[in-house]
């Protein structure tokens, strides 16, 4: 790609130098990185029935069992940021679709724990896990500093973007 491609590819007008110019470089690779991402996702939740929150709970939930951490209910709430009716009517849906299943709490009898399906696991692994291998590949891939050098600048560009109050913006 010419650097007129690169600079008209962005979408802004930018001066013509080197530093800038890469700096486009990275950013248009970081949306076309992002449009990937957000198209795999798509796929994931066409293929296994799911909404993004749907996909969120679930993920969420086999990342608490691995860790060998109980979720209740309340606990996808806070997660996800929604309320008790959303995580009522969302887990009643998983538990529909054989994604989840609600079990006694271990310490509360009162309480319940949401837990995910042997089934769930096994769909999500043999729907994303080639794709990790793949990424984690090219991620284990990197020298040492390449890594750390990666990691920072995703990092920084995840506090420039939190920092972001739409509010704020005059018209």
């Amino acid at each position: 790609m010419t650097t007129q491609e690169i600079t008209e590819a962005s979408g802004y007008w930018f001066p013509d130098d080197d530093a800038t110019q890469r700096g486009v470089a990275v950013l248009n690779a970081l949306r076309r990185y992002r449009a990937s991402e957000t198209a795999m996702r798509r796929r994931t939740r066409d293929s296994m029935g799911m909404g993004e929150t749907d996909l969120l709970a679930v993920r969420h939930l086999l990342q608490a069992q691995r860790a060998g951490r109980s979720v209740s209910p309340k606990d996808l709430s806070a997660y996800l940021k929604i309320s008790s009716a959303s995580t009522t009517i969302l887990v009643d849906r998983l538990v529909k679709s054989g994604h989840v299943r609600r079990e006694p709490h271990p310490t509360d009898r009162r309480g319940l724990i949401i837990v995910p399906t042997v089934e769930t696991d096994a769909e999500v692994r043999a729907t994303l896990g080639v794709m990790h291998r793949r990424m984690m590949g090219i991620a284990e891939g990197l020298t040492a500093e390449d890594a750390r050098v990666v990691a920072l600048f995703l990092e920084q560009m995840r506090v420039a973007v939190d920092q972001v109050d739409p509010s704020a913006v005059q018209h």
